[in-house]
């Protein structure tokens, strides 16, 4: 439906004009030959990306994934989490969702990407991932140029996304990790999870040494053991890596976290106060505090995943 703007009042119809300059500017353009993929307008919203990976999994990955994204949220930003670990997805477990559709759904045209999201806690908006994330490089190239475009949409609509990705250093995993502009790795202070966690410090080192790279020490008996274990793997990634890693926090180790999985609610919303939310706030206000100066939005990362792919 078109709109004279010279029929309606000079005022009303400023705002008219500003409207549909805002539309036209967040909408993607085509550039080159017919079937490449969208361009991004040059000014347009970028949602910050957090790409969240462990070398072993039981280090308690996607608990501190919903609970930071909480904790983001409380602070006022529109929050996504995108469940992208294919064997062991329970986002939904851990909040107690169950998600009607997924990313397979959008690539099949069935779905747009805003239909497939379920809001949690504090306005949380969960992606469910499934095998759609790991079948973009096998889908036809006109789908490909909606979905990023879909993508790029929800850049204006969402400050900051988390994605929860599987654990080890495994093709789907690396995937995202190769892609990522933020690399947040947890480990706990077990000797197999920090080896393991090296092991994917050093893959990212040989494939994407343009990311910026945090260690969080997950189920810490006190802060000095988790920032003595960074320490540690900050030593020898240095060493032998030549890459500098960064220390996001620790989360020490308490009751909560369990009976808050059992109760299938957050211990962010159920426990506000304990000693395990108190150390997701702190891991929540070293991020705000370091935004990256331009951010890659979710175009970004899924563009670059499709390149590196190629």
């Amino acid at each position: 439906m078109s709109v004279n703007v010279e029929s309606v009042p000079r005022d009303q119809a400023e705002k008219l004009r500003q409207l549909m300059a805002g539309r036209e500017e967040r909408r993607p353009r085509l550039l080159g030959r017919p079937g490449q993929l969208l361009a991004e307008p040059e000014k347009a919203p970028r949602t910050r990306v957090l790409t969240v990976a462990s070398g072993k999994g039981g280090v308690g990955k996607t608990n501190l994934v919903v609970n930071l994204g909480i904790a983001l949220a409380q602070r006022g930003l529109r929050v996504g989490i995108l469940d992208a670990d294919l064997g062991l997805a329970n986002i939904d477990i851990v909040l107690g969702m169950v998600p009607p559709y997924n990313l397979v759904h959008v690539l099949r045209g069935e779905k747009a990407l805003t239909e497939i999201m379920v809001r949690g806690p504090e306005g949380v908006q969960v992606f469910a991932g499934g095998s759609g994330v790991y079948e973009l490089a096998n889908v036809a190239q006109w789908h490909l140029d909606r979905f990023i475009a879909g993508l790029r949409e929800l850049d204006g609509e969402m400050d900051i996304c988390l994605i929860d990705t599987g654990a080890g250093v495994g093709r789907q995993v690396m995937s995202f990790v190769d892609a990522a502009q933020e690399a947040v790795i947890i480990t706990t202070p077990e000797p197999t999870a920090v080896t393991d966690a090296y092991g994917l410090v050093k893959m990212l080192s040989l494939h994407n040494q343009e990311a910026t790279v945090r260690i969080v020490v997950n189920m810490v008996e006190s802060q000095a053991e988790g920032k003595a274990v960074f320490e540690r793997l900050r030593a020898v990634s240095h060493r032998f890596l030549g890459l500098d890693i960064e220390y996001l926090g620790s989360v020490e180790r308490d009751g909560v976290v369990a009976k808050a999985v059992r109760d299938q609610r957050p211990f962010m919303i159920s426990n506000p106060h304990s000693r395990a939310a108190q150390a997701i706030q702190r891991l929540a206000d070293v991020l705000t505090a370091r935004p990256p100066a331009r951010p890659q939005g979710l175009g970004g990362i899924f563009q670059k995943m499709l390149r590196l792919s190629r």
